[in-house]
């Protein structure tokens, strides 16, 4: 590796030489392959009878898996020139991917368990512009080599650390400070997030599809899994048990998937950066441009919100799958919520404004009235046909009626809006609800929609349009003197030349 460039506007080492990837993934490579080859695999032991020449085009197989990943291995290069990341493919023809510096949003680092086993990582980086997939990925690079190309593409530069007078300066380097570490014992709040909870379900299902798929070269054919199937219909008290043991499984199995992937999960500013890492199996660092964070989302459900905890999502420019990337923090108590992001990104001190009492009863119609008018048909069909079925149906209909009231109203009270002359907040939701805080700069445009029951009903729903997350956030059912006067409260200059005013 040569000398690194003079001064200039991207500081740090650059690879002069063209770099190879660490001759550790042709350990991994072929073990990924695996699971496409099983399937032409199996297909060729049974089809051949498992003779000397099954045997030997299987192996051809694996052979022809080790020698096409040798070739992907030693065909592929990577190198940084001046202010751009060049990676080159030769398989059959040249490919060359450029990336300019200045693009690059975000570096993400991962260790799945092979790689942590081997002492590699995986660098993939975002520019924002790939549709939610990395610009660039090197999969197979040590820890130290990531953290040097992590400095590089991020174009991070050291900054003095402050020192008192007649001390020696302080060693050069990345500048870290940690905001938060989440305790073990938050991942507990895990199953109130609803994120993994259908685990038993989905499992329960994987293997009734495996039983069907591969039935018969698993020992029993598949005319004995429908037979086992056809059993439990016919027993459906023991249907209703398997049920009820997948819904008490729920909580368990979704907190442990929960843990495992939010497992010691940290925030951190680094020179510049936020940096969130998490994981047990897969441990993933992800970094955040602080300049280009525009503001948080802030997410409950109910039962989020009953026990008081809420989860963050950054709003960052150019950001793909925000979803995942953009996470600042999983589920924690609401005022340590409110304290990171304030610390982190900036608080909102203002209040969030009520909406029309029109909007209250557009929730309260709209939770209600569909049970309401089922409700009426099973009492017409129980009037008609006497079944208890019916009846039975009737009741739930109506309870659930009757559970839409205090849902509607809790819809109503999570509408609202604010700005605090530096950062505008709109939120909505009930069984998620859904807080957006964004600075005033990051704001594009406004835009009011307004359906045929709205016009109805006098309200509008006002969308700001932001450069940044998911390109806009919308205050629902607002009236039209806050659909007019919440736009001039937070962008006077592009609305008060367009407003009438009244005449002396």
């Amino acid at each position: 590796m040569g000398p690194g460039p003079g001064p200039g506007p991207f500081p740090g080492p650059a690879v002069r030489v063209p770099q190879r990837l660490s001759p550790k993934v042709l350990l991994i490579d072929p073990v990924r392959m695996l699971p496409s080859l099983l399937l032409p695999l199996v297909g060729v032991l049974f089809v051949g009878g498992f003779s000397a020449r099954s045997y030997g085009y299987a192996a051809a197989g694996v052979i022809g898996a080790v020698v096409f990943a040798i070739i992907r291995w030693a065909t592929f290069t990577y190198e940084i020139v001046g202010d751009r990341l060049e990676t080159k493919r030769s398989l059959i023809s040249r490919s060359v991917r450029t990336i300019p510096l200045e693009r690059i949003r975000g570096v993400d680092v991962s260790t799945p368990p092979m790689h942590r086993l081997l002492g590699l990582t995986i660098l993939k980086i975002d520019t924002g512009a790939s549709g939610g997939e990395e610009e660039a990925k090197l999969a197979g690079v040590t820890p130290e080599e990531a953290e040097r190309l992590k400095a590089v593409l991020l174009r991070r530069t050291a900054e003095p650390v402050p020192h008192a007078p007649g001390e020696a300066a302080p060693a050069a380097g990345p500048r870290e400070r940690p905001i938060i570490a989440v305790p073990r014992r938050w991942l507990l709040y895990g199953p109130l997030s609803g994120a993994y909870l259908l685990t038993p379900f989905a499992f329960a299902g994987g293997l009734v599809g495996l039983a069907f798929q591969w039935g018969d070269e698993l020992g029993f054919s598949r005319d004995t899994a429908w037979n086992a199937g056809e059993w439990l219909w016919e027993h459906p008290y023991l249907l209703l048990a398997l049920a009820v043991l997948l819904v008490v499984a729920m909580p368990f199995a979704g907190g442990l998937m929960y843990a495992i992937f939010n497992w010691d999960f940290t925030l951190k500013r680094r020179d510049g950066y936020l940096v969130a890492e998490r994981g047990l199996i897969n441990r993933r660092s992800v970094s955040l441009e602080s300049q280009r964070v525009r503001g948080y989302e802030i997410v409950d459900g109910l039962a989020e919100r009953w026990a008081g905890v809420t989860r963050v999502w950054a709003i960052v420019t150019g950001l793909g799958d925000s979803e995942t990337r953009g996470q600042l923090l999983p589920d924690v108590p609401r005022d340590v919520a409110f304290q990171v992001t304030g610390d982190a990104i900036g608080p909102y001190r203002g209040e969030l404004r009520p909406h029309p009492p029109v909007a209250r009863r557009r929730r309260l119609f709209r939770a209600v009235f569909p049970w309401l008018l089922t409700a009426l048909l099973a009492a017409v069909a129980a009037a008609l046909t006497g079944a208890v079925l019916w009846w039975v149906l009737l009741v739930l209909l109506l309870a659930m009626a009757g559970i839409g009231v205090p849902l509607g109203l809790d819809r109503y009270a999570s509408l609202g809006h604010g700005y605090d002359g530096v950062r505008l907040s709109v939120r909505s939701g009930s069984l998620r609800r859904a807080q957006a805080v964004v600075e005033r700069r990051a704001v594009v445009g406004w835009r009011l929609r307004q359906t045929w029951f709205q016009r109805q009903a006098g309200v509008l729903t006002l969308i700001a349009g932001v450069g940044a997350g998911k390109g806009g956030y919308s205050a629902i059912d607002v009236s039209l003197p806050q659909a007019v006067g919440f736009p001039t409260e937070v962008t006077p200059e592009w609305l008060t030349p367009f407003l009438e005013h009244d005449k002396p």
